[in-house]
C-alpha cells in the first residue's frame, strides 16, 4: 500500500468481509485521512470454490447444476454460456422454439438481477422503501421460473441443443400479464427515485469513468454503456434470436453512478419489450434438438480403464468435446460473461476458464474511490454491481 511517509495520523479501516454493503464477502482495506479516502485495497477469495477445476472432472450435463452458483442472481446466463460452448464446438443447431424460450428466460433473469441490484443499492445510499418494493416484482418472476423449470433460483433448465422442458399450459398468458404489470412498477420506481433530490445529491458526479478509460480497464455491460460506449453483445454477436426483435441499446454519456443507474432501469424496460415480442411470436415445434440425444460415439470412453458411467450414480450422456479451443460469451446483466473452453476428444473439458464480468469490473474500484469521501465507497461499489460468487468462482 502507498502510504505517505510524512503523515502519522492516517487511519486504516477494515470494511467487510461481513459488512452488509459489501454484497457478499468482499473485504476492503481502506486508508483514511479523516473522511477522505487515500487508498483502498480489495481482498478477494473468501468465496472461492474451485469452479474451474470442478468443470474439468465433470461432463457438461453433470456440471450444469454447479454453474448457477457463480452469479446466483442471474442464473439463466451461466447456464446459457455452459451449453453455448459445446453447441458451437459440435455445431449443434438449436430449434427455433427453444431459442425463443431461451431468450424469454434470459431477459426475465436480467430483470430479476437488475431488481436485486436496485434494492440494495438504494439501501446503501439510505433509501429503504425501494428495497421492499423490488421484492414484489422479483417474487413474480421467480413464480414464473418455478412453474416453467421447477425451481426458483437454481434452475438447471438449459440443455445442449435446447431446453429441459417445454413451457407449461397457460405460462405465456401469465408472463404477458406480468409484463404489463411490471411496466407500471418501473414507472413507480422512476417517480420515487430518479428525480429525488437526496438521491441525486448522492450519485451525480460520483465515480466518473470516461469512455476511453472504461475500454482500457476492460469494463463491460452497464459500466461500459454508462460511459458513452454503445456496446451490447446481443447486437454485436447476434446470438440466439435477438436480431428478430425490435429493441435499443441503452447508454448514457456521463459515466457517473447516476448514469449506471439510468442504464439499468432502462434496460429493464427494453427486456420487457423483447419478452413481449418473443411471447407473441413464439413458434411451434420441438423444444430441443433430439439428434443430440443419440450422441454418436465411435469408441468407448475410458477413464483409468473404467467405463466412466459407473463412477457417477446417475448415467450422463457421454457428449464428447472435440479437440479444439473456443471462446464463447453472452451479455449478462453485469457485463460480458465468457468461457474459454478447450476440448480434448474426451467427455470432460481439458480447460474451462471463466471470464466473470464482476471480477473485471471490480478492478477499477480502488481508482474510483481515491480522493472521495468514505460514504461514497458505498455508492461507487453499489453502482458497479458485483456478486462475489462469480468474482471468486
Amino acid at each position: 500500500m502507498t502510504v505517505p511517509t510524512t503523515r502519522k495520523d492516517l487511519m486504516i479501516v477494515n470494511m467487510g468481509p461481513q459488512h452488509p454493503s459489501m454484497h457478499g464477502v468482499l473485504r476492503l482495506i481502506v486508508t483514511l485521512d479523516g473522511e477522505d479516502v487515500i487508498d483502498c485495497e480489495p481482498i478477494l477469495g473468501y468465496l472461492h470454490r474451485g469452479m474451474e477445476k470442478i468443470a474439468e472432472n465433470r461432463t457438461i450435463i453433470q456440471y450444469l447444476p454447479y454453474v448457477t452458483r457463480w452469479d446466483y442472481l442471474a442464473t439463466m446466463f451461466t447456464e446459457a454460456i455452459t451449453v453455448n460452448g459445446p453447441e458451437q464446438l459440435a455445431n449443434i443447431q438449436v430449434p427455433k422454439r427453444a431459442s425463443y424460450i431461451r431468450v424469454i428466460m434470459l431477459e426475465l433473469s436480467r430483470i430479476a438481477s437488475h431488481l436485486l441490484w436496485l434494492g440494495p443499492f438504494m439501501a446503501d445510499i439510505g433509501a429503504q422503501t425501494p428495497f421492499f418494493y423490488i421484492f414484489r416484482e422479483r417474487e413474480l418472476i421467480y413464480d414464473l421460473f418455478e412453474s416453467a423449470t421447477g425451481m426458483r433460483m437454481m434452475h438447471n433448465y438449459f440443455r445442449i441443443g435446447g431446453v429441459a422442458a417445454d413451457l407449461p399450459y397457460g405460462w405465456i398468458d401469465k408472463c404477458l400479464d406480468f409484463c404489463d404489470y411490471f411496466l407500471t412498477g418501473v414507472t413507480e420506481y422512476q417517480k420515487l427515485i430518479t428525480r429525488n433530490p437526496i438521491f441525486l445529491e448522492r450519485v451525480e458526479g460520483v465515480g466518473v469513468i470516461g469512455g476511453e478509460e472504461a475500454i482500457n480497464w476492460g469494463l463491460s455491460g452497464p459500466m461500459l454503456r454508462a460511459s458513452g460506449i454503445q456496446w451490447d453483445l446481443r447486437k454485436v454477436d447476434h446470438y440466439e434470436c435477438y436480431d428478430e426483435f425490435d429493441w435499443e441499446v441503452q447508454w448514457q454519456k456521463e459515466g457517473d453512478s447516476l448514469a449506471r443507474y439510468l442504464v439499468r432501469i432502462r434496460e429493464m424496460t427494453e427486456s420487457i419489450k423483447i419478452i413481449q415480442q418473443a411471447l407473441e411470436g413464439i413458434p411451434g415445434g420441438p423444444y430441443e434438438n433430439l439428434e443430440v440425444r443419440r450422441f454418436d460415439r465411435t469408441k468407448d470412453s475410458e477413464w483409468n480403464d473404467f467405463d466412466y458411467r459407473f463412477i457417477s450414480k446417475k448415467p450422463s450422456p457421454t457428449f464428447e468435446l472435440s479437440k479444439q479451443e473456443l471462446y464463447v460469451r453472452v451479455e449478462a446483466p453485469k457485463g460480458e460473461l465468457g468461457i474459454f473452453l478447450i476440448g480434448d476428444r474426451s467427455v470432460f473439458p481439458w480447460r474451462w476458464k471463466i471470464r466473470p464480468p464482476g471480477f473485471i469490473n471490480l478492478q477499477i474500484l480502488p481508482q474510483l474511490v481515491k480522493r472521495m469521501k468514505l460514504a461514497d465507497i458505498m455508492t461507487i461499489l453499489g453502482s458497479i454491481d458485483i456478486i462475489m460468487g462469480e468474482v471468486d468462482r
